[in-house]
């Protein structure tokens, strides 16, 4: 007995979203961010830190330390690809872009790993429109095509994505990664050898990623979807089982090389019990994953009979992306970095959310549009807004709220960024006198506006803004004051640290062209620089008698990022 389907689709309604748009687009959205900014301070650095100590031979392969400091996460091939791209870059591109080239590609994968697993799984008969009577429904692939067009977008709307999705961190190999293997997962029922050589470079880039674990546990996901989602027919039962056992056997190779490279490290965190640090989650949530959240709960209700069908064999585009979704947030529950593990629930979430769009009601698809025009028209008008004020000084209170938070920003003007902001600006209002106009058939319509608003204020911070988020977030200006409290140091001297990040030991050898050694090294160095966190365990281990305390510098735009510098 075939159950009601809640998506009633004309043709009309999958109309193709042209393909050069779609990629300008993607690639608007993808190279702002990556291109032209000082490495963030946290996670950013840290990962490039490594990368370059990889690229240098100062550190192993297999165990890449930072003066003795392993990485947080037991990531390896991350830092692999950075280190390939520094060696494999040409001497007049700087290290720290080099090293961002390979992510660019772990973005991209990401965006094409969420389209390709949408049409796949939309293709399957249990996602296809209602049939009409006299005919006019949706044709398969144009149906599938447009769902995909909208997960893509979906995507591209979370407003979770921007900043740790142009990062070169590990967590962003893991979301590539992931989205390879779900695209392996979703067309394995219609395709055989690139299914099977994605699924294996995904649960295998995971595992080698720092998450063995989540490779595990969405590989058998994965198995026990396909082994449920059966035809009525033998030979379809059989395919089905061959296929579950093919990509058991996938994830439990992926198991073993985890096991081999003993890359196990278990950093559960028992679920939060104080009321406001669920609720700090609960908020995390509803903004980082934003506007697809909704769409997918949708999708679970309108499709539920589907999803619950029999109570045993629930149907594949449904159930994937769920398991897909509940393994990462149950992660993310049980993590110490509940932001940096939501991400990878994001592609995902964006499918289940395309499976709404066949069923929204004209009402609600135009309380999304306002809501988008306003909220994303607000947030370009304050980016410009405060831009404005700090070349101009009017008005008065933005600028001075800069200058408060801040201080010692000296604001530059660049034509190229301001050329490319207004274009991006009037691509803008272009596309809402679009959205407004006779388009209304396109399922996909609804996405066109979340989309088009996160990457427009995306791209008018990392241009815009850039020079302002370049001074807040990175380490140069702290860098900056550290040489000029160390008088007459050159390029190439050495200093001894004590307790310093590996952030800011990269940011000093970076940005500051030192030689960072610990202290006990043999080398003879004439200045010590001392994390001011550690300043009372430090006193305690090492005697400063010998040193003379020349400064102090704190970062402008934070407090607790202090450095002291002591001279011999």
């Amino acid at each position: 007995m075939n159950r009601p389907n809640p998506a009633i689709v004309a043709q009309a309604a999958v109309r193709r979203l042209p393909r050069a748009a779609l990629a300008l687009f993607c690639l608007a959205y993808v190279l702002p961010g990556f291109i032209g900014r000082a490495p963030w301070r946290s996670d950013d650095i840290t990962a490039f830190g490594y990368m370059a100590a990889l690229a240098s031979g100062a550190t192993a392969w297999m165990s890449p330390q930072i003066m003795g400091i392993s990485p947080e996460v037991n990531a390896l091939l991350p830092f692999w690809l950075g280190a390939w791209a520094i060696q494999l870059a040409p001497s007049w591109v700087d290290a720290d872009f080099a090293a961002r080239i390979p992510f660019i590609g772990m973005l991209i994968v990401t965006l094409m790993g969420t389209w390709y697993g949408t049409y796949q799984l939309a293709r399957s008969p249990q996602a296809q429109p209602l049939p009409f009577a006299f005919g006019g429904e949706a044709l398969p692939t144009d149906y599938a095509r447009a769902l995909a067009d909208g997960a893509l977008l979906a995507l591209i709307a979370c407003l979770g994505l921007a900043q740790p999705a142009h990062e070169t961190t590990p967590i962003l190999a893991q979301l590539g990664f992931s989205a390879l293997a779900f695209y392996g997962f979703a067309a394995f029922p219609n395709r055989r050898s690139l299914p099977l050589l994605s699924t294996a470079i995904g649960l295998g880039g995971l595992v080698l990623s720092g998450a063995p674990t989540l490779a595990v546990l969405l590989g058998f996901g994965g198995a026990l979807t396909l082994l449920l989602d059966t035809g009525e027919g033998p030979a379809e039962v059989r395919a089905a089982r061959l296929q579950a056992a093919t990509l058991t056997t996938l994830t439990l190779m992926a198991a073993l090389v985890a096991s081999t490279l003993q890359l196990w490290r278990w950093r559960i965190a028992l679920p939060p019990t104080a009321g406001e640090t669920w609720l700090g989650i609960g908020n995390l949530l509803v903004w980082f994953t934003w506007p697809a959240w909704p769409l997918a709960l949708w999708t679970l209700w309108r499709w539920r009979r589907h999803l619950l069908r029999y109570l045993s064999r629930p149907s594949r585009h449904l159930a994937l992306p769920l398991w897909f979704v509940l393994i990462t947030i149950g992660t993310t529950l049980a993590t110490a970095s509940p932001a940096r593990t939501l991400l990878l629930a994001l592609p995902a979430l964006a499918t289940l959310a395309a499976f709404a769009l066949p069923t929204l009601e004209r009402t609600v698809a135009a309380l999304i549009d306002w809501f988008t025009l306003l909220f994303f028209s607000g947030c370009a008008f304050v980016i410009w807004l405060v831009w404005v004020a700090m070349q101009t000084g009017v008005p008065w209170q933005p600028a001075a709220n800069v200058e408060r938070l801040a201080p010692g920003f000296v604001p530059s003007f660049s034509g190229a960024p301001f050329l490319i902001a207004l274009g991006a600006s009037g691509a803008w209002l272009w596309l809402v006198k679009w959205r407004a106009g006779r388009h209304r058939a396109a399922i996909w319509k609804s996405m066109v506006l979340p989309a088009g608003g996160a990457a427009l204020c995306w791209l008018l911070l990392m241009t815009l803004w850039l020079p302002l988020l370049n001074y807040a977030r990175s380490y140069v200006p702290l860098v900056h004051r550290t040489l000029l409290a160390m008088r007459s140091v050159q390029p190439g001297d050495c200093a001894y640290h004590l307790g310093l990040t590996v952030g800011q030991i990269t940011a000093l050898e970076f940005h500051g062209a030192l030689l960072i050694k610990p202290v006990g090294d043999a080398a003879k160095c004439r200045w010590l620089i001392v994390n001011r966190d550690i300043i009372g365990p430090a006193t305690a281990a090492f005697d400063l008698t010998a040193w003379t305390l020349s400064s102090e510098q704190r970062h402008p735009t934070d407090n607790n990022d202090n450095l002291l510098i002591y001279q011999r």
